[in-house]
């Protein structure tokens, strides 16, 4: 395929994954890839795209949405090229459930508050887990934990996974409570590093593991609090480089205790 030019139209997309995928006449890379190997990309895409919505750049927003958008576009590629599904195919699947789920938008339900969108969401996402039951039967995933991907970051599947947990009874009622399942592995950890040092890395597991756990009892989502915490680190971090640099000095070049001080200032003037 020569002198093909951009569009807005998805079909041109299509035909350029083609074209790259064609033997012979195509980009010896994307030929080489497979979805394992591609995989790894579409989450650091996804990754992309919420970073520029954190830093609010929508001008990158809008480049890494394409990015992102490829990633669908090369997957689906592939499984055309297996004759399993095409583009098409998802976009049906993806309409089909949108429309499925919405029951108050293109059906005869209606209603006025967020709460009860949720609730009528999670009972028709309940309603296709069942569904989905004797599929994943053969593949040993039909416990009440079922559906949560591997691959996702470990903070937002163990988000999941509590949910899940939670959602057949598993569950704290108070936070308070799991609180003190915090203070709990603190003391755990405390104990590892006293007669156990090689146990400690585990029980560090615990604690965030209780750490997610609370900040789902308070209805945060702990990767973007901790994506919060770790702007707020390199803020303060950076006022700590300049007023060094201000003295002549590097952060390798000044004490502890003197970095710790302007931690202090740069805290205070927040």
């Amino acid at each position: 395929m020569t002198n093909i030019t951009a569009s807005r139209d998805i079909v041109r997309l299509i035909e350029i994954m083609a074209a790259l995928r064609t033997p012979g006449t195509g980009c010896p890379w994307d030929l080489a890839q497979d979805f394992s190997t591609i995989a790894p990309y579409t989450l650091e895409e996804a990754y992309e795209v919420a970073d520029a919505i954190a830093r609010g750049d929508l001008a990158d927003l809008c480049e890494e949405l394409g990015d992102l958008l490829l990633q669908v576009v090369f997957h689906a590629r592939m499984a055309e090229e297996q004759r399993v599904f095409d583009f098409g195919d998802v976009v049906q699947a993806i309409t089909e459930k949108m429309i499925r789920r919405h029951p108050h938008v293109f059906g005869d339900k209606r209603f006025d508050n967020p709460q009860a969108v949720e609730g009528l969401w999670e009972q028709i996402k309940a309603e296709e887990r069942s569904e989905k039951t004797a599929r994943k039967k053969s593949a040993g995933e039909e416990g009440a934990l079922a559906g949560v991907p591997v691959a996702l970051p470990a903070l937002t599947r163990a988000l999941k996974l509590q949910a899940k947990a939670s959602k057949v009874g598993f569950d704290w009622n108070d936070p308070r409570m799991v609180l003190r399942k915090i203070r709990e592995e603190t003391d755990e950890i405390e104990a590892a590093l006293d007669t156990a040092p090689a146990d400690a890395a585990a029980e560090v597991g615990d604690l965030l593991f209780a750490a997610v756990n609370l900040a789902r009892h308070l209805r945060a989502d702990p990767e973007a609090v901790l994506r919060a915490t770790n702007q707020k680190f390199a803020r303060r971090f950076a006022s700590i480089e300049r007023a060094l640099a201000a003295r002549g000095k590097s952060p390798a070049a000044a004490t502890l205790a003197e970095m710790d001080a302007l931690w202090d200032e740069a805290k205070a003037a927040e």
